[in-house]
Order: structure tokens, then C-alpha cells, then sequence
């Protein structure tokens, strides 16, 4: 089974799909180590952890393949990638889901905002018009070859237009060949309710995590978002957030080390080197070397005595 069926039937199952957004490897091998069964890639993890810039469009098409290829090649659920504002128009929008299809996502989001777009929690978005969003949609559900790879049109109109104006464009969208809509930044519980009852069809949303992250969306428990009909949701900025502030807490704790000389022992804010190599996969390495390595070779590496270990542990 590919990945992207798989993610058709998780969303078929009428079963909340939870896709925490990862932005690097240790995050994305994290996620399915611990037991979630889809992930999801954003625009501004990328822009600010790979470029240090806020996500204001300078992230390039190319740069975020590149980047989920790497994430969805290291994984075995499935990746859904944030593909902006398809980077162009319907023609750009074309290629820029055969790339996307290539590196082995199992769908996009496309939304509509103007470019150079910014993140869909931030004031001063622009939109394109709802007629020319919904071209790049048709031409998005035109250039994917695998059926199963899933479109997700993300609308921002909600700070711009206003909630009926959200749902009109939902349905367009929709009707232009959209698997699935995302009404980014939308303001409260009973406005989801709302917008799943009104457009009947797959809805993604975004949540916070936490009072800390003050999102537009509020942190709702997502056994109310199951109940409510809601297909998917993802969490932006709850890796990146947690990542800094476990370095933020390290780092204060370095800094006091060289600055007084006292030692800290904080296991508690540290994985330790065993579960990093056991999180990357470094025992396939070793199983690959006792299989394809000379004796010779595995004995000038590890010692005399290694090919004994080969031969009864790794059943070479």
C-alpha cells in the first residue's frame, strides 16, 4: 500500500486524524516513534528553523521540497507538506505539485493568499480572488499522477472577508476538485461546527498547543474536534515551540555552568546518546556492515573477535 492510500483510508475511518507538524528529521522520526500516524510539514517551521527568518514567502519552492524529501524519506507514515500559495499561478502551481509528488509527500496545501504570503496567524494578509484560487485547484487535481494524492485548499479569508465569505470560498474550492478544506485562523469552537456542517467535505485544521502559544485557534480538546466532524488536525508550531524552549533551558543552564562553575545534572532535559541512535536507526548500519563487510575489514574496525560476534549475533 503507498503512503498516500494509506492516508485515504486514515481519513476515511471518520476517525480524527492527528498530524503534529515536524520540521527535521529528529522531530518527523520522533512523531512516528511515538505512535502517531501521519505528520505534516509548515511553511514556517521551515522559514524559521532552516532560513531564521519569519514566514513571510522567503522560503522557495525547491528549498521545501528538498526539505520534505529528506522528512518523508526518513519515515514510514505518511507526510502531508505546506506548499504555500502553490508559488505562483495555476501554471507554476502545475509543476509545483508534480515536485511535491515526486519527493514523496502524500498531499499539499495550497492556500489563498497573495504573494509573497505570510503565516496565516500574523495581521496583513492579502488574498487573490476566489476565482483564481480556484484555478490553481483544478490545475493541482490535474497535475497529480497518483489519485490518492490528496489536495488540501487552505482559505485565509476569515481575517480578511469574514466567515461567510470562508465558506463560500470552501465550496468553490471543493468544487474545483479539492479532497480537502482548511480554514486557517478560524476563531472559536462553535465557528468549526459551523464550517464542517456548512461545507460537508474533509476539513483540516490548525491548532495551538497550550496557553504560551496564544493562537488565533483555540486549543480545543480533540475529542470535541472529533465529534464536531472534523478529518484532521495538525499542531504548527508545538515541536518547533517545545525544541526551543528545552535549548532555551539547557543553554540557561550552560551559561550558569561557565559563568560559576556549578555542574548540573538534568537528565530530564536531555535525550541520551543511546536513545538518539536508537531513535536514527544507527543499528542498521551495524546490521548492514555484518552483512556486506569483509572480515578483515570488520576486524581492523571493531577488533579481533568481531567476526565471531557476526557469525552468532547477526546470523551471518
Amino acid at each position: 500500500m503507498t503512503k498516500a492510500r494509506a492516508m485515504r483510508e486514515l481519513l476515511a475511518r471518520k476517525e480524527l486524524v492527528v498530524s503534529p507538524n515536524v520540521y527535521d528529521g529528529y522531530s518527523a522520526m520522533l512523531v512516528a516513534k511515538m505512535g502517531f500516524k501521519a505528520a505534516a510539514t509548515g511553511g514556517s517551521g521551515f522559514s524559521n528553523a532552516r532560513l531564521g527568518q519569519p514566514d513571510i514567502g522567503l522560503l522557495t519552492m525547491m528549498e521545501n521540497v528538498d526539505a520534505c524529501r529528506h522528512i518523508a524519506r526518513s519515515i514510514s507514515i505518511p507526510l502531508m507538506a505546506d506548499a504555500e500559495t502553490g508559488y505562483g499561478n495555476p501554471v507554476t502551481v502545475y509543476h509545483t505539485v508534480q515536485y511535491f509528488e515526486e519527493a514523496g509527500v502524500v498531499g499539499i496545501n495550497i492556500e489563498d493568499q497573495l504573494s509573497p504570503k505570510r503565516c496565516g496567524h500574523m495581521q496583513g494578509k492579502e488574498l487573490i480572488s476566489a476565482a483564481e484560487m480556484a484555478k490553481k485547484v483544478e490545475a493541482a487535481v490535474k497535475a497529480k499522477k497518483d489519485p490518492d494524492f490528496i489536495i488540501n485548499a487552505r482559505t485565509d479569508a476569515i481575517a480578511v472577508e469574514g466567515f461567510d465569505r470562508v465558506v463560500e470560498r470552501a465550496r468553490l474550492y471543493l468544487a474545483a476538485g479539492a479532497d480537502m478544506v482548511f480554514p486557517d485562523a478560524i476563531e472559536s469552537e462553535e465557528q468549526i461546527k459551523r464550517f464542517v456542517d456548512a461545507v460537508r467535505a474533509p476539513v483540516s485544521i490548525n491548532i495551538g498547543f497550550g496557553i504560551r502559544s496564544r493562537p488565533t485557534t483555540p486549543l480545543i480538546p480533540v475529542k470535541r474536534l472529533q465529534a464536531i466532524g472534523v478529518a484532521r488536525v495538525t499542531m504548527a508550531r508545538m515541536l518547533p515551540s517545545a525544541a526551543l524552549m528545552g535549548m532555551h533551558k539547557a543553554l540557561e543552564l550552560m551559561r550558569d555552568h561557565v559563568e560559576s562553575g556549578t555542574v548540573h545534572d538534568r537528565p530530564d532535559l536531555l535525550y541520551g546518546m543511546d536513545e538518539i541512535t536508537a531513535l536514527m536507526g544507527y543499528d542498521r548500519i551495524a546490521d548492514l556492515e555484518a552483512q556486506f563487510l569483509p572480515d578483515d575489514q570488520l576486524e581492523r574496525k571493531y577488533g579481533t573477535g568481531t567476526v565471531d560476534y557476526v557469525v552468532r549475533e547477526k546470523g551471518r
